[in-house]
Parts: C-alpha cells; structure tokens; sequence
C-alpha cells in the first residue's frame, strides 16, 4: 500500500521515539543467549560487559537510524528493500543487546537520542547521493561494525558466555548485510573514506562506554 509524506513522517517519529526509549518490542528472532545458562560474574566483570553491550546497543539504535534515513531518500525499490531487510535484523539486535544489558543490571546510553539524530540525517544525506553510494555505505559500516565486534569478543570477559553468543551473531547477520549491499550494487567506498567512518565510529564508542 502507498503511503502518504506524512504516514512516513508518523512512521519514522515512532519508530525513532521507540528506538531511543527502549520500547522495541519482542524480537522477530530469539536471543542467541536465550537458552544459555548463566555464569557468576564478578561485579568488575559485569560492569565491563555491561560498558561493552552498551556500546553495542547504541550501535544498533545508530544502525536504525541510518537505515531509516537511507530508505527515506533511496530511489531504487529493490535498495529499499535491501535496506529494510537489514534493519528488521538489526532491530532484533537492539532488542537483544538490550535485554542482557538489564541482565547485567546496567543501563542503555543517555546518548541514544543525540546518536540517532546525527545518523538519521547522515542515513538521508546518503541516499540522496543515488544508491550506489547509499548501499556502498551500508557495506562500509558493516565492515566496520564487524571489526569492532571483533573486538569485543576478545575483550568481553571469558565467563560472560551469553552477551559472546549475542555478539557472534550479530557478526554473523552484518557480515551477510555488508555482502548483501555490495551484491545489489553498492560501491567499494576508498580507505580515506572507511579511515574517516572509523574516526566517528571511535567518537562514538568512547563516549558510551561511559554514558
């Protein structure tokens, strides 16, 4: 069914309060953790897997929000759908990451808000820039999420089994979103470009570590 300039406005107002307070619903997959059994883990260790997961589900409240603003503006059918597809999984990532983040007794960032403006409107600025560079986007930040879940594997503390095995498939699911964007014809975006994606993305992982 078309939808009118203003049903899409509604549309994007309400999944961007959603998105922000935590009011994300059920999953459309379970948690990879779901039937995991959980381990005693020291309070410093809780504390640095919860900073960690919480970099984590900020990442995925920018990664809606840039897949919203790129679908906003994208032309091509099949990118939108491209692009849908990748944030219905990436919500399920959100819904995940936050639900061990209650586990670990800690909170989601209090920059949610400021995070997903600002990659709202870099998502819609993309794809006004045709769908090549919009899908090369998603690509290039979907390599970059992969390294930085990489990351985090390594530094997650090794008792912390379930927020590994949320983290192992979210990689998994961004490796496919970044091989999906190229396969529709998404550019190879050059290394300036990627160098200057990894600059912001450290702005942002280091202010939610704390916050």
């Amino acid at each position: 069914m078309h939808q009118s300039a203003i049903d899409n406005l509604i549309n994007g107002i309400d999944a961007a309060l959603r998105t922000v307070s935590g009011a994300v619903g059920q999953p459309d997959r379970p948690s990879p953790a779901q039937d995991s059994q959980a381990t005693e883990l020291t309070s410093e260790q809780k504390l640095k897997a919860a900073r960690l997961m919480r970099i984590n589900h900020c990442g995925e409240v920018c990664a809606q929000a840039l897949y919203r603003g790129q679908a906003l503006t994208a032309k091509n059918i099949g990118a939108v759908a491209t692009l849908d597809q990748a944030a219905a999984e990436e919500a399920d990532h959100l819904a995940w990451c936050q639900t061990r983040i209650k586990e670990l007794d800690s909170h989601v960032s209090y920059l949610n808000p400021l995070w997903y403006a600002a990659s709202f409107s870099i998502g819609a600025v993309t794809g006004l820039l045709g769908d090549k560079v919009n899908l090369g986007f998603v690509a290039a930040t979907e390599e970059e999420v992969c390294k930085h879940l990489d990351r985090h594997l390594t530094l997650l503390p090794e008792e912390d089994h379930k927020s590994r095995q949320i983290l192992t498939q979210m990689r998994e699911d961004e490796l496919r979103h970044k091989n999906n964007a190229l396969t529709a014809g998404g550019a190879n975006f050059p290394a300036p470009v990627k160098s200057l994606m990894h600059k912001v993305s450290s702005l942002m992982t280091k202010s939610t570590y704390w916050i």
